[in-house]
């Protein structure tokens, strides 16, 4: 199931998302996460489902491999709404059995969040599906530029973040390969009582931080061996384009995001 996780993965594809410029993506994404919040009804949400699914169709993106990735998180929607069903009580009664009241309320507000948790998924994951961790780094670190004026480590946040976006599927893996050899070796971590299986994942994390650790070293070793030294003084040798394409997809953002203005109930 980890290995299938999205999130963090490249997939190389000839599509407008993927020629975008990082930079307009990391201001789309950060856009998109702050006017998702806009939405309060149905009209508000349908516009933010047609504005992520015509983003994820220019991505070219398989949807099969989409799915795929997102089946863990599906669990996570379907909980949320859940929990809004019975613990929302505005509105008319729609179900009743015994102490157990299911409310109109209940109903949209579980909807409506497990929608914006849904899309949020989504968009954020697109941005990592489309965009390489070294472009990430060169488009965080011009976006973060400014901040070098009060001394901000703005090329070391830069590549932190990126290496940590790249090795999530690593970690995800290594995950899924001890939990392999610990049920090869009896270990139960699907069954048994709740006490048990919480002991259960005590075996499967020392191996993982142990095994992280060693990577993170032997990445910090492979740096240094290359000279890196910080970002002081250091050339690119890939440089960034703005084009004509990111201009056009700010331009479709800024117009949802006064539609949703308008909207509002």
């Amino acid at each position: 199931m980890m290995e299938k996780m999205i999130f963090g993965r490249y997939v190389p594809a000839d599509s407008i998302i993927h020629k975008m410029d990082p930079r307009s993506k990391l201001m789309i994404i950060f856009l998109f996460v702050c006017i998702i919040f806009l939405a309060n009804n149905w009209v508000t949400y349908a516009l933010i489902g047609i504005y992520t699914f015509l983003m994820l169709g220019m991505s070219r993106i398989p949807v099969r491999f989409l799915y795929g990735g997102l089946k863990p998180v599906l669990w996570l929607v379907l909980f949320t709404l859940v929990l809004q069903l019975f613990f929302t009580k505005e509105g008319a009664i729609l179900f009743e059995w015994g102490p157990v009241k299911i409310y109109e309320g209940g109903v949209r507000m579980g909807i409506f969040i497990s929608l914006r948790f849904f899309f949020l998924i989504l968009m954020t994951s697109l941005l990592t599906l489309t965009t390489t961790p070294i472009e990430i780094t060169d488009g965080l670190e011009t976006l973060l530029h400014p901040l070098k004026k009060i001394r901000f480590p703005v090329h070391e946040m830069a590549l932190m973040m990126s290496i940590s976006l790249r090795f999530i599927p690593t970690l995800m893996q290594e995950t899924d390969k001890i939990m392999k050899a610990q049920i090869a070796r009896g270990v139960e971590f699907a069954s048994g009582p709740f006490k048990e299986r919480i002991k259960a994942v005590i075996p499967l994390l020392i191996p993982l931080f142990v095994s992280s650790f060693k990577r993170a070293e032997e990445l910090a070793i492979a740096m240094e061996a290359r000279g890196y030294r910080g970002g002081e003084g250091r050339t690119k040798y890939r440089q960034l384009s703005w084009r004509m394409a990111d201009s056009l997809q700010l331009v479709v953002l800024v117009v949802l995001t006064i539609l949703l203005f308008l909207l509002r109930s």
